[in-house]
């Protein structure tokens, strides 16, 4: 694979994350805030979050940090108890498959080895959802996975890291759909944050490795070959080639 330049070093400043797509408005906001902290380890586990105290905190009603704690509590990130208020709960006990969660997670300090551990699952799941492809994939499926191949290319050409993140997530998406397998393609959302998340904090190069363009290129022709072998053998490169370049960017 040919080794690129890494980006420039920035400034490092936060990055705050995406908006919650669990509600709007206030309640929202109370998310993206408390969310992150509780992520981020700003408040470990075993921290007592008082409903009170979180109303002066965010400034809102007692009704909307209610509605927030709960979308944190069906996602294990907290757990409400009477007379006590809202503890952490530890990390282990998170929902870490929840976009919401990935997406706070890949925002604080452990970025590193939330990407390392998420490239890990890709390795392990997306070769095999690519060979299962080749042989359920429907002549629709096919034809977009080689549309979108083609639009990775023009836009790694470009160097448009933007237009490239798009059609990436649509490709791998697809893959796992095509699986057939119902499980493979609700991790969808779990591919889309990691591949977000490396642009987002620019864990990338300065443009898309041509090399790994040209595998998902080929990824697309096997699958449309139903070349079940192929199609995995090469979906496991594009999943290595990625971690290999974490090494580089985010050792």
């Amino acid at each position: 694979m040919r080794q690129q330049e890494p980006r420039p070093q920035r400034e490092e400043r936060p990055v705050p994350p995406r908006r919650s797509e669990e509600g709007s408005g206030l309640h929202s906001r109370v998310l993206d805030e408390l969310g992150p902290a509780i992520a981020s380890g700003e408040h470990p586990p075993g921290t007592v979050l008082r409903i009170d105290e979180l109303e002066a905190r965010y400034g809102v009603s007692r009704t909307v940090v209610r509605e927030a704690v709960r979308v944190l509590e069906a996602m294990h990130l907290v757990e409400t108890r009477r007379r006590v208020g809202v503890t952490v709960r530890g990390a282990a006990e998170w929902n870490v498959f929840d976009p919401a969660v990935i997406r706070w997670r890949l925002a604080g300090p452990d970025r590193s080895r939330q990407l390392r551990s998420l490239t890990t699952l890709r390795t392990a799941v997306e070769p095999v959802a690519a060979g299962l492809a080749a042989g359920a994939a429907t002549p629709g499926q096919c034809r977009e996975l080689t549309v979108l191949a083609a639009e990775m290319a023009a836009a790694g050409r470009a160097a448009d890291l933007d237009a490239y993140l798009v059609h990436d997530i649509a490709f791998h998406r697809v893959v796992l759909t095509a699986s057939g397998n119902e499980m493979f393609a609700r991790l969808g959302d779990v591919v889309a944050e990691v591949l977000t998340g490396r642009t987002e904090h620019h864990v990338m190069f300065t443009a898309p490795d041509p090399a790994a363009v040209t595998l998902h290129v080929r990824v697309a022709e096997a699958v449309r070959a139903r070349d079940a072998g192929a199609a995995e053998t090469l979906m496991r490169e594009i999943c290595v080639g990625a971690l290999h370049e974490l090494d580089v960017l985010a050792p």
